[in-house]
């Protein structure tokens, strides 16, 4: 093994390295959208799977490169960055990995996936753990391209299978900025019962599924006092991100909703501060979907 300078990477979303680069502390080397530190591991939200201890390897064969890594452990995802045949062709000889497409309801994988690429053609860069059990950090789901009203169920479903719970059948949810309903359907489908608030109709198609009640109106005069206790709360709200937080915090203070999913929506050059006092509430992760934009998700939910 040649000497290895890096102690992690972080694999940026495609279109927001710039996002990422400017979330990193210290100094760092970018090879497209992976980048590479000798900094210990920083939670970063727009990092969309981290590499944790990589090891950088040099090989002369494709056949001794496959080696290194089916010696380490089974399961790998190639990024390709380089040398890109060469690294097809590595790929070709390591333990087949399925392409089946997520089947939603799912539960995380158990089996960890280790990432690694090329960084010349005789350069192997990979770790064994990753922050992200799917390849490269995206969950690739087998649509339903018929009943959603919008592709934004893909980020529910997301955050809902990283979340490892999910409403039950009958719960009490809250969502705010629901139309056109893609959110709604996705709860709906659970079984539970969802009050959908939003100043626009949904979906008729939407509108009409079991369980579902429609309020035409502002989501944030959905309070506690108003409401009541609920199960579940979620948003997908175009506003400010400060805005949701006053929300949100009057929501935890009542202690009548114990579990969150909310998108927080950024415009422009924004300096995501608001990002970390989510992430400062107790029990709540904030983090870049493989399904997000220019976005990101918060979630809380209670054990």
């Amino acid at each position: 093994m040649i000497k290895n300078k890096y102690t992690t990477g972080y694999l940026a979303a495609p279109g927001y390295e710039q996002q990422l680069g400017a979330e990193i502390q210290g100094p760092f080397e970018k090879f497209d959208r992976l980048f590479l530190t000798d900094q210990m591991p920083q939670h970063l939200f727009w990092a969309q799977n981290i590499w944790f201890n990589p090891i950088v390897e040099h090989f002369e064969s494709i056949s001794e490169a496959a080696g290194i890594l089916k010696k380490i452990q089974r399961n790998w995802a190639l990024y390709p960055l380089s040398d890109f045949r060469r690294a097809a062709l590595i790929e070709a000889k390591l333990p087949y990995i399925s392409k089946k497409l997520v089947q939603f309801p799912a539960q995380l994988p158990q089996s960890p996936m280790g990432s690694w690429t090329l960084l010349d053609k005789n350069t192997l860069l990979a770790s064994a753990h990753c922050s992200s059990p799917f390849s490269n950090g995206e969950i690739a789901f087998d649509e339903c391209k018929e009943e959603p009203p919008s592709r934004a169920y893909l980020k529910l479903w997301e955050a809902l299978v990283l979340a490892g719970k999910m409403p039950c059948v009958n719960e009490k949810c809250l969502e705010i900025g629901a139309s056109p309903g893609g959110w709604t359907w996705v709860i709906a489908k659970t079984g539970a019962k969802v009050l959908a608030v939003d100043r626009t109709e949904l979906a008729p198609k939407v509108a009409a599924m079991t369980g579902v009640q429609f309020k035409k109106g502002n989501g944030f005069a959905m309070t506690p006092t108003t409401i009541g206790p609920v199960d579940w709360i979620f948003s997908d709200v175009a506003c400010y991100p400060e805005k949701l937080l006053i929300w949100i915090k009057e929501w935890i203070k009542s202690g009548l909703c114990k579990n969150f999913i909310c998108t927080l929506k950024f415009q422009g050059d924004s300096t995501y501060e608001v990002a970390k006092e989510f992430a400062a509430i107790p029990g709540s992760r904030v983090l870049h979907l493989s399904h997000n934009k220019h976005e990101l998700t918060w979630i809380m939910t209670s054990i």
